[in-house]
C-alpha cells in the first residue's frame, strides 16, 4: 500500500500522558502509525492513499489538542528592505506567558505559605487575607491546568493535569467550606504546619498555603521545563540557522546581493574573505582555505581551488572564490544533516515506548489510589481532614511528568551535540544497538586510508639523482590520469617548488606505464618490464627495494636508455587511523580489517593501525557475508564504511556508521553518520550513543524510583500536599538537567 508522511505540530499537551492519548487516536485510524514526542511537540505521522491530513488533524481535535503543519521557512528578508516587527513587539511565546503567570503567583503565594508556617505571623483574621491572596493565584495562575483537565474530562481523559487540578481546587474548596462553614473562619483562629497528615478538627483546618504552593511550584516546574526543553533543542536551531542569509550572484557579470533561498543550480555566486559560503557548489575560479568546523568539527581550514567541491555554511576565510551552486534548500549537505538530527529527535527508543504505555494507564490508576487512601484513612480514622490530606498529596505526588520527559529531552540534547561534533544519530533505535556491539569492521579505502593514492618513497639508481628522478617522472606523468600518475606529478609539484617541464610526443602504453620527450631527453616511467622492453636494464637493488615495498605500487623511471630509480605509491593510511583504532579497543570492540586489495597491502595497513584481524581480497558483494558470517558467530557488528560497495554491508550490520565524506549510498544505510572523513569520529560516536542511552536510563529509574517511592509515602500521610507539589515539580526539573549535562560532551 502507498503511503505518505507528514510531519504535525500538536498543541495544548503538557504531560506524556497526552501525548500518548494522542498517538493512541492517531493509530487507530486505518492503516496510519504515528509517533508523538512530548519534548518536540510533534508528531510524525505515516498515512495510506484515500486519507487526507486534515483527517488526522481533525482526530488530534477531537481528541483535545490542536495540530497543524509546520508552515514553510520563511524567505530571508531583503537586507535593503527588512521586514517583521521590532525587537521586543512580536508575540509572547509560552515561555514568557508562564514566567508572567509564575511571577506573580509566586508573589502572592508567599505570604500565604509564609503565614501558614510561621505561628507569630498568623494575626487575627489572618485567614482571609491567605483567602484574597490564594484565590487569584488558584484561578488565575492554575488557569492552564484547570483548562486542560476540562478539556480533558469532556474527552473522557485523564492527564496530569487532572491531577493538578483536583488537588489545588480539592484544597481550596476544602478551606472555603472551613471558613464559610466551620470554625476556621472565627477570629483568632490559629494552626500550625505539619510535614505530614496529623489528626486534626477538619472544621477548623484549612489548606490555603497548600493551594496556592502546590501551583507556583508546578508552574515553577512547567517554566524550567520549557526553558530546559529549549536549551535541548538549540542544538539544532542553532545548526539551521548557521547557514549565509543573502549571497552575491553574478549577473551579467554584475554582483547582484539576493536572498540565499533564490538561488537556483547552475547560479554562479562571489564569496569574499569571511563570509560564509551560501550553498553546495564548486569552486569555478579563486583558491582560499575554507573553515569547515561549524559542519564537520575539523579544526584545521581545508584548501579549495577551481574544480573543488564547497559546502554551503563553510567560512571561507583567505582568497575571494566564485562559486557555481549545485545544490540549493532542502538537497543541501545542511539541510540533509539537519533533517537527519531532526528525525532522530522525533522518533522513539524502545524504553520511552515503554514509558509511555505507562503514562498513559498512570493518571487513572493514580486516581484510584488518592479514591482509595481516603476511604482507607476515613475507615481506619475517622479523621476526615488526615484522610484529605493524605488523598491530595497523592494526587499531587504521583504527576508522571518526569517519565514523559526523560527519554526525549537526553535525545534531543544527545543529537544536537551529537552535529555540532560532526556526528548524525539517524534515530533513537540506533542508542540501543550501541551498548551491544563488540566488534568493529572497518572498511579499508577512503576509511582507514585517505581512498587517494600518493607518493610514499622515492629510491634513486647509485649513479641518479632524486630530484632529477622526481622531476622528470613527475613531468612526463602530469600527461597521464591514472592516478599513481598524478600521486606522482602531485608530489613532484610540492616538493620542488617549481613548474614541472613540459612533456612532448607522450605515448600511453596500455599496462606498462607512459613515455614521452622532457628536455630533449627520453624518458620512460612505469612497471619493471616497460623498461626491459625499451632495452633498458633495471638494477637489481631497485628490484630488492621495489619487493621490499610490498603493499606499495612500483613505477620505475629511465632516462635515455638508463635507469634513474623507483617510486613507490601506495593508498596513505590516514594519520588518525592508529589512534582511532586504539579508542576503540579502549571501548571494548575488536577492530576488523576489510578490504578488496591484495592480502600484502591488507596487512601492512592493519599492521601500521594496529589491527590483528584481516580479511583481503574481498569481493562487494561478499562484504555482507562476510559480516553475516561474523554475526553467526555470535558477535554483534558495527560497520564503517565509505563507498557504495559498502551499503549492503553498513545495512546488514547491528550498527552501520557512514562516512559523509563517502557518497550519498552509504550515508543513506548507515545509522550514524560521520561527517568528518575521520575514524576518531568512529569512537567519538559510539561513545555519544552510550553516553545518551545511559543518561536516558538514568532518567527513566530516577522517573519510575521517584513514583514508586513517593506514592506510599503519601497514602500513608507522612508527606504535605505541599511537599508533594513541590517534590513532583522538582523531579521533572532533575530529569530536565540531568539531560543537559550531555552538551559538555566532548
Amino acid at each position: 500500500m502507498e503511503t505518505s508522511e507528514v510531519e504535525l505540530t500538536i498543541g495544548g499537551m503538557t504531560c506524556a500522558s497526552c501525548a500518548a492519548r494522542v498517538e493512541k487516536k492517531l493509530n487507530r485510524m486505518d492503516g496510519v502509525t504515528a509517533t508523538v514526542n512530548y519534548a518536540t511537540e510533534k508528531a510524525r505521522v505515516s498515512y495510506p492513499a484515500g486519507t487526507e491530513v486534515a483527517d488526522l488533524i481533525a482526530t488530534v481535535v477531537k481528541t483535545g489538542y490542536t495540530a497543524e503543519e509546520p508552515p514553510p521557512p520563511a524567505p530571508a528578508p531583503d537586507p535593503a528592505h527588512p521586514a517583521g516587527p521590532e525587537p521586543g513587539t512580536g508575540p509572547a511565546t509560552e515561555q514568557d506567558v508562564l514566567r508572567r503567570r509564575l511571577v506573580v503567583s509566586a508573589l502572592l503565594a508567599a505570604p500565604v505559605v509564609l503565614m501558614a508556617m510561621i505561628g507569630p505571623l498568623q494575626f487575627d483574621n489572618w485567614q482571609w487575607l491567605s483567602l484574597t491572596l490564594a484565590a487569584p493565584v488558584v484561578v488565575w495562575g492554575a488557569l492552564p491546568f484547570h483548562r486542560a483537565a476540562w478539556t480533558n474530562l469532556r474527552h473522557g481523559a485523564a492527564t496530569m493535569d487532572t491531577l493538578v487540578s483536583t488537588g489545588t481546587l480539592a484544597a481550596f474548596g476544602w478551606s472555603l467550606w472551613a471558613l464559610f462553614f466551620g470554625t476556621a473562619g472565627m477570629p483568632g483562629m490559629r494552626h500550625g504546619f505539619d510535614l505530614t497528615a496529623g489528626r486534626t478538627d477538619g472544621a477548623s483546618v484549612i489548606y490555603l498555603e497548600v493551594a496556592a504552593g502546590v501551583t507556583v511550584f508546578i508552574l515553577l516546574g512547567r517554566y524550567l521545563e520549557a526553558r530546559s526543553k529549549r536549551q535541548a533543542g538549540a542544538a539544532l536551531r542553532a545548526l539551521m540557522d548557521m547557514g549565509a542569509k543573502d549571497v552575491a550572484v553574478l549577473r551579467d557579470g554584475a554582483e547582484v546581493r539576493v536572498p540565499v533561498d533564490r538561488l537556483a543550480v547552475g547560479d554562479r555566486f562571489v564569496v569574499r574573505p569571511g563570509e560564509k559560503i551560501a550553498t553546495d557548489g564548486l569552486v569555478v575560479e579563486g583558491a582560499s582555505a575554507v573553515d569547515v568546523s561549524m559542519l564537520s568539527g575539523e579544526s584545521v581550514p581545508v584548501d579549495v581551488w577551481p574544480g573543488e567541491p564547497v559546502t554551503g555554511a563553510t567560512l571561507n576565510t583567505a582568497g575571494r572564490l566564485v562559486v557555481e551552486a549545485t545544490s540549493v534548500g532542502a538537497d543541501t549537505r545542511l539541510a540533509r544533516m539537519a533533517k537527519l538530527v531532526e528525525d532522530a529527535q522525533n522518533g522513539k527508543a524502545q524504553v520511552q515506548r515503554l514509558a509511555d504505555r505507562i503514562s498513559a494507564v498512570f493518571v487513572p490508576v493514580v486516581l484510584l489510589i488518592a479514591a482509595a487512601t481516603l476511604g482507607a484513612w476515613l475507615g481506619a480514622t475517622g479523621d476526615t481532614a488526615a484522610a484529605f490530606t493524605a488523598a491530595v498529596a497523592v494526587l499531587i505526588i504521583a504527576c508522571p511528568c518526569a517519565l514523559g520527559l526523560a527519554t526525549p529531552t537526553a535525545l534531543m540534547v544527545g543529537t544536537g551535540r551529537g552535529a555540532q561534533l560532526g556526528i548524525l544519530i539517524k534515530g533513537p533505535e540506533v542508542l540501543e544497538s550501541t551498548r551491544k556491539v563488540d566488534t568493529v569492521v572497518l572498511d579499508k579505502t577512503g576509511t582507514v586510508t585517505t581512498g587517494r593514492m600518493t607518493l610514499q618513497g622515492v629510491h634513486p639508481a647509485e649513479t641518479a639523482d632524486a630530484t632529477d628522478l622526481l622531476r622528470l617522472a613527475g613531468a612526463l606523468e602530469q600527461a597521464s590520469e591514472h592516478p599513481v600518475a598524478r600521486a606522482v606529478t602531485e608530489r613532484a609539484a610540492e616538493r620542488l617548488r617549481d613548474r614541472l617541464p613540459a612533456v612532448e610526443d607522450f605515448v600511453n602504453v596500455p599496462g606498462l606505464g607512459v613515455r614521452g620527450v622532457v628536455e630533449g631527453h627520453e624518458v620512460l616511467a612505469g612497471r619493471a618490464r616497460l623498461l626491459e622492453e625499451a632495452g633498458v636494464e633495471v638494477p637489481g637493488e631497485l628490484l630488492r627495494t621495489a619487493a621490499g615495498d610490498s603493499g606499495r605500487t612500483a613505477v620505475f623511471a629511465a632516462r635515455d636508455g638508463k635507469a634513474l630509480g623507483v617510486l613507490t605509491v601506495a593508498d596513505a593510511v590516514k594519520d588518525t587511523s592508529a589512534e582511532a583504532v586504539r579508542e576503540l579497543r579502549a571501548l571494548g570492540l575488536t577492530p576488523v580489517l576489510l578490504t578488496g586489495d591484495a592480502r600484502a597491502v591488507a596487512e601492512k595497513v592493519a599492521a601500521e593501525v594496529g589491527v590483528e584481524e584481516v580479511y583481503a581480497e574481498v569481493m562487494p558483494e561478499e562484504k555482507v557475508r562476510l559480516v553475516e558470517r561474523l554475526q553467526a558467530q555470535g558477535r554483534t557488528v558495527a560497520m564503517v564504511g565509505d563507498g557504495v560497495n559498502d551499503a549492503a554491508a553498513l545495512a546488514t550490520a547491528d550498527l552501520g556508521l557512514a562516512m559523509g565524506t563517502g557518497t550519498d549510498v552509504a550515508i543513506e544505510a548507515g545509522d550514524l553518520t560521520l561527517v568528518r572523513g575521520d575514524l576518531r569520529v568512529a569512537a567519538d560516536a559510539i561513545r555519544l550513543a552510550r553516553r545518551t542511552l545511559a543518561t536516558i536510563k538514568g532518567n527513566l529509574y530516577w522517573a519510575f524510583g521517584y513514583n514508586v517511592a513517593a506514592l506510599p509515602l503519601a497514602a500513608s500521610g507522612l508527606l504535605n500536599p505541599m511537599i508533594a507539589g513541590f517534590a513532583m515539580a522538582f523531579s521533572s526539573v532533575f530529569v530536565v538537567f540531568n539531560s543537559l549535562r550531555l552538551r559538555s560532551f566532548s
